[in-house]
């Protein structure tokens, strides 16, 4: 039996950091250091929420669909759940959040944390549909 719990709260929290980022970038009041800990905490909360969901979905392509052998890796994993038409989106899509998620802990300039930042709504989107595809449960969120 898969177990849920730990991707869904990850998913919380980075639902809940992009939407106090989109929130505080509307202030024109909002202290420079304010906003990019809010920025260094939402790329955060995206690669741990990241490697939370490819392996869930391994679990899911492995127990709930029976596909035999799934590899131990998220480009081979997400190529498979495109496949098996699990993914909201296209493949190319999700092996995006891949390579941003991989860019974002070999990259301390700044640059590879905004292109993360860039795709966090469709990020977010994304993995919460699918978290209701395998989960068959509605989406609760907090905001």
């Amino acid at each position: 039996m898969i177990k849920y719990g730990k991707f869904r709260d990850l998913l919380k929290l980075v639902e809940e950091q992009h939407h106090r980022l989109q929130a505080l970038a509307k202030q024109a009041d909002t202290e420079l250091w304010v906003l990019q800990a809010v920025k260094e905490s939402a790329v955060q909360r995206f690669e741990t929420c990241w490697d939370c969901l490819w392996k869930v979905l391994k679990r899911y392509l492995n127990e709930e669909l029976n596909l035999p052998e799934v590899p131990n890796a998220p480009n081979p994993i997400l190529r498979l759940a495109g496949g098996a038409l699990i993914l909201p989106s296209s493949v190319g899509q999700w092996l995006k959040y891949a390579l941003t998620r991989i860019d974002t802990s070999h990259d301390y300039s700044g640059e590879k944390a905004d292109i993360a930042l860039a795709i966090l709504d469709d990020f977010v989107k994304d993995a919460v549909a699918l978290y209701e595809k395998m989960t068959q449960e509605r989406w609760q969120s907090d905001l």
